[in-house]
């Protein structure tokens, strides 16, 4: 029996599938749970203190009202179920909240806020590419000053090496495309702000064959998911990433039965 496709594409499901179809299926087919991370719940915080950061008036984008924007943020983490999951000691919290921080502090040394002139925020855009509807979230987009749309992408993990840095941007040519789809306008450039250890902004022009590049892949990996889906193919592909795998149990790299998942959940007929 074939099984569902997802409703949407969106930026993470493309590199989902594109590292492992069969933990894709896991997480956007049968929705199977994954504890909460750590990290991304940190960047998660970070967001959203940018976030409130952006949003005020540029006169007031200081650290001061930085550090301001980080509180609130934690505040309305300490309710988030995934955080609140994480069970986290008072020690930990406390690691948690100075390396969120350190990473709103990093942000000022790459750029000046009171300069960002702001389109939107968190932005979601939908776009319909005829066999598939694309979906992104654009952390943020602004426009250059001279009055060219922008892409930026906040990234709290560790910035990459030269020779995996196209990859990295798959995301934000992503949200280029959304862009020249809904908006009827290519951004002249898309980045990457890395608030790591690392600090540094990865910046790259587009053009219309980088988005045109980009829709053709959004459709071929759709195409390779309905493939999927007909035949419930989805096959593992072991790497570095599996280190961090919620569902080892039940992959067939690691002697498990994929089909276990959904039983042992209540999904299966067994």
């Amino acid at each position: 029996m074939p099984l569902p496709l997802p409703s949407t594409l969106s930026p993470s499901k493309v590199s989902s599938f594109t590292n492992c179809a069969l933990a894709f299926r896991f997480t956007n087919i049968d929705r199977l749970p994954e504890p909460p991370s750590l990290p991304a719940i940190k960047g998660t915080t970070v967001h959203r203190a940018l976030e409130l950061l952006l949003d005020a008036e540029p006169a007031g984008r200081t650290p001061d009202r930085a550090r301001e924007c980080l509180e609130q943020a934690l505040v309305e983490m300490a309710e988030d179920a995934d955080y609140v999951a994480l069970a986290l000691s008072p020690g930990d919290a406390d690691a948690f909240a100075r390396d969120a921080a350190a990473m709103v502090d990093r942000y000022f040394s790459l750029e000046d806020p009171t300069t960002v002139e702001t389109v939107g925020l968190e932005m979601m855009l939908t776009a319909d590419l005829g066999d598939v509807t694309a979906r992104g979230i654009i952390d943020r987009l602004e426009r250059d000053g001279e009055g060219q749309l922008v892409v930026t992408d906040y990234k709290t993990g560790r910035a990459p090496s030269p020779d995996q840095q196209g990859a990295r941007m798959t995301g934000v040519h992503f949200y280029s495309m959304l862009c020249e789809h809904v908006l009827g306008e290519r951004p002249v450039r898309v980045q990457l702000v890395y608030l790591g250890r690392d600090p540094q902004i990865i910046s790259v022009s587009t053009s219309e064959q980088s988005n045109r590049g980009t829709e053709r892949k959004v459709r071929a990996v759709w195409s390779a998911i309905e493939r999927a889906c007909a035949t419930e193919d989805f096959r593992p592909r072991p790497g570095a990433l599996c280190r961090w795998c919620s569902f080892q149990a039940y992959c067939p790299a690691f002697g498990g039965d994929p089909d276990q998942a959904v039983v042992q959940l209540g999904r299966g007929d067994g």
